[in-house]
């Protein structure tokens, strides 16, 4: 595996958070000596913070803290969790502060050999997304923005429901954690108690007859801020954290990315050699539509049925008047009972 630098970009406003992550009170002129610089330097810093979507909480005589602890990511940590094939087939682990977008920077790669991988995590995505080009809102530290890219020796058949396979990887270590009923909503959303915890969103680059790259990227809720709550259901999303899954004793951030991304690696794996057979049945015992009324949304049309599942290549199955109809893309919402 790369030993490139655990960290990149680290800003002062950055290595300012790292202080702060112990959720304590710190006064201003504490933060300055630790860091060498300035009362002025540190204020404007912590000034910045909102632009990491970060809340900060001030009083007087006693300093500045954040409204709760952050377990900030940690290379050592990370390499430790790591499965003994997980660190042979990774090429380079690579740890960011702040990027635009985890899946961005593996995607914009060229040179990786088939059967090795890539990973980026990162504390903070100034411009994560979603699918359908939409935005996903995750301030400093409060979840897990990863991704891993892989290289297939050809595009595999059921290429399509790589998304599914990736969810049911996530799947088995949450439950691994025993955090609770964690569903799958096709095609690519973790949700618990019909609330978002977390998506996923897959890119290919292909070639005809030859070798596919693909990236897998995870945006998970750890724990959100009360103001990134409001942000996320302004947009039509009701989120839910893994804190408020299980408050006690949520799993640590640097073993549960590493958990994802060793599971990760042997989903793909086991996808290159048998598709998607597998992982159906896991992917069918969580569907959170199953039975359920939805509208699934294509572009420029909209259809409402009953999801009655998925097919053997991952296309979800919905019961309408005219019949049963098999799509491959789409938005799903419930519809609220009539």
């Amino acid at each position: 595996m790369s030993t490139r630098p655990a960290r990149r970009g680290a800003s002062l406003r950055q290595r300012l958070v790292g202080l702060l992550a112990d959720g304590e009170f710190h006064s201003g002129s504490r933060l300055a000596a630790s860091l060498r610089v300035s009362r002025t330097a540190v204020w404007k810093a912590l000034h910045g913070m909102s632009a990491l979507g970060l809340e900060l909480h001030s009083v007087p005589k006693r300093g500045y803290r954040l409204p709760q602890p952050i377990e900030t990511l940690m290379r050592s940590r990370l390499q430790k969790n790591l499965s003994s094939v997980a660190s042979e087939r990774l090429r380079h682990l690579e740890i960011f502060d702040e990027i635009e977008s985890t899946n961005s920077h593996l995607f914009a790669k060229t040179d990786l050999p088939v059967g090795r991988a890539d990973a980026c995590i990162a504390e903070y995505q100034s411009a994560g997304r979603g699918r359908r080009g939409r935005g996903w809102t995750a301030p400093y530290g409060s979840g897990l923005c990863l991704s891993l890219s892989w290289q297939f020796p050809e595009t595999p058949r059921q290429i399509g429901a790589l998304s599914l396979a990736a969810g049911v990887g996530v799947l088995r270590v949450l439950r691994q954690e025993r955090l609770g009923e964690i569903g799958l909503k096709w095609p690519n959303d973790i949700v618990f108690g019909g609330r978002k915890l977390g998506g996923i969103l897959i890119e290919l680059r292909a070639e005809t007859a030859g070798p596919a790259y693909v990236v897998l990227g995870l945006g998970l809720n750890f724990r959100l801020s009360a103001q990134a709550r409001r942000a996320i259901q302004a947009s039509g999303v009701a989120p839910v954290d893994l804190g408020e899954i299980r408050a006690a004793a949520a799993p640590g951030r640097n073993a549960l990315a590493a958990a994802i991304v060793s599971q990760w690696l042997a989903v793909l794996s086991e996808f290159q050699q048998q598709g998607f057979r597998p992982f159906m049945s896991e992917w069918r015992e969580a569907d959170a539509l199953a039975g359920q009324a939805v509208r699934v949304i294509a572009g420029e049309q909209s259809r409402d049925g009953i999801a009655r599942g998925i097919d053997e290549d991952g296309a979800l199955l919905l019961e309408t008047p005219a019949g049963l109809v098999r799509l491959v893309s789409g938005e799903v919402s419930v519809r609220a009972a009539t």
